[in-house]
């Protein structure tokens, strides 16, 4: 396919290459309008250049029986289902003197964007997803890298938190630029644990106060997909996509996220950046826990298991609403790239969950909460009260579609910035109110008022990003933009330069 400079650069180009041209103009013309153009009449940014060389066309300077001297530019293209492709644009020129000053001056503008990585710690778990880390990795993310000039360090974990003890006790971060994890989302956790608690030992703060102010990580993390789930990576860049995923670390993309810590009676246990499940999800993790030989599908079985099951738990739900202008998770306004006092919920639940960002996957292309916004301080807290099976069905299959999943009787939903949970035990067990069904059409304010605590309201557990919690009785609390992904958010879908 052939690339052409547009409208006036074209000229520019056409004319300077018979000739001469001074670098100062070329600078002035690349600091006023550098933009690519395809035959398409797609452009492209300088921000989103990847890399520029020289090199040579033997075929086709002895076609034309002359010598020509050629420089190529690869850049981001964007395909379809925001994929991105490492494209190039090459240049004929005659005169190599005048073809080293555009390669010079295009080097030196992209050396003007220090946002770009040029150093970078690498950590692969071989073990992840289908085992496929070190290729994945070797063959389609190395290759990018080279090619944009960025020096790794790389690190093959051999053993659960690997990673994250190399981050909290030996890595020399003044060395690099950010941090790279090829695996999966438990992969990525052990990066945000290591790197978060070695922020904040750095700088005196005790992580076991729940009301700490943490000190955000001034290193960004990248997330090469390579596991099992990678609901990190979809939620944040809208595709499961490796050589995606290496393209935005090479542009220096920078995405602030929020994080939430977990205590438990001022001990601290987890970080959590996308899923807090309490019933559902906790049990749908714990079964899978003991079918980890069946590799992804275990998820699919442990579901289908715990949904028959249709448990519910009794607990207390303690919340902290987030301000009136950080919106609603019901607003639709979805992301893309002052305390009133807390409120009490007593109850059964099938789940409670809580969402920090869409939790968007394949499979559920919305997510939990389609609206939950990725840096503003906030989490959505989901309650689903006990209801019928074919109830909580139709909950979930919304999360399949465009529905709104939140529309039920049973739903209620809270943007929040701390929850506490409680769990309900025989001794304890309060009455529920007649409130907690308000349109349940099978239960009277009589026979809600008597009902009590039973035995199918054992305690569940917690899933905290894929990882089991051994307490029940949690607090937690939003930490603002404490990390930074290179990634930039979900983009609005523009049609495809080229197709795949």
């Amino acid at each position: 396919m052939s690339f052409l400079y547009h409208h006036k650069l074209m000229n520019l180009c056409t004319c300077n290459f018979s000739g001469s041209y001074h670098q100062a103009a070329v600078t002035t013309e690349l600091n006023r309008q550098f933009n690519l153009s395809t035959e398409h009449g797609q452009t492209v940014k300088v921000c989103e250049i990847v890399a520029v060389h020289k090199t040579e066309d033997e075929a086709d300077a002895q076609a034309r029986k002359t010598v020509l001297v050629v420089f190529a530019v690869s850049y981001v293209r964007r395909t379809r289902q925001h994929l991105w492709r490492c494209a190039d644009v090459t240049f004929h020129c005659a005169d190599q003197q005048i073809c080293e000053q555009w390669v010079q001056v295009i080097n030196e503008q992209l050396s003007l964007l220090t946002n770009r990585p040029k150093n970078l710690l690498v950590y692969i778990n071989p073990y992840g997803g289908k085992r496929r880390g070190e290729r994945i990795y070797e063959q389609k993310v190395a290759p990018v890298f080279r090619q944009a000039g960025i020096f790794t360090d790389v690190i093959v974990t051999e053993r659960a938190n690997h990673a994250r003890d190399h981050l909290k006790m030996e890595a020399n971060l003044d060395d690099y630029d950010g941090v790279v994890c090829v695996g999966g989302d438990g992969m990525f956790s052990e990066i945000l644990h290591g790197l978060v608690t070695r922020i904040q030992t750095d700088h005196g703060v005790d992580q076991n106060q729940p009301d700490a102010e943490l000190v955000p990580c001034s290193l960004r993390i990248g997330i090469i997909p390579a596991g099992s789930t990678d609901c990190i990576c979809f939620a944040t860049q809208g595709t499961n996509d490796p050589v995606t995923s290496a393209l935005h670390i090479v542009v220096g993309d920078s995405q602030p996220m929020d994080v939430c810590s977990v205590h438990h009676n001022g001990v601290f246990l987890k970080y959590s950046v996308s899923l807090l499940g309490y019933g559902f999800y906790g049990d749908v993790l714990t079964d899978s826990e003991r079918n980890r030989w069946l590799g992804p599908a275990r998820y699919d079985l442990s579901g289908f298991k715990t949904f028959l099951s249709h448990n519910y738990y009794g607990g207390t739900v303690s919340f902290l609403p987030a301000d009136d202008n950080v919106g609603h998770p019901r607003d639709k306004l979805q992301c893309r790239s002052g305390d009133r006092g807390w409120n009490v919920i007593h109850g059964k639940f099938i789940a409670i969950n809580s969402a920090s960002m869409s939790c968007a996957c394949p499979r559920s292309p919305k997510g939990l909460s389609p609206s939950a916004h990725l840096a503003d301080g906030t989490t959505d807290l989901i309650l689903v009260r006990k209801c019928s099976r074919l109830d909580f069905f139709r909950h979930l299959l919304r999360h399949t579609n465009n529905d709104d999943q939140f529309d039920h009787w049973f739903v209620e939903v809270h943007r929040v910035r701390k929850f506490r949970f409680e769990p309900w035990h025989p001794d304890l067990a309060p009455l529920e109110d007649a409130s907690e069904h308000p349109e349940s059409p099978d239960l009277s304010p009589i026979s809600s008022l008597q009902e009590t605590y039973d035995d199918r309201t054992a305690e569940s557990s917690w899933n905290c990003d894929g990882e089991i919690l051994h307490h029940t009785a949690i607090q937690v609390s939003v930490q603002c933009q404490l990390i930074r992904l290179f990634a930039r958010g979900i983009e609005e879908q523009q049609d495809a330069e080229v197709a795949v």
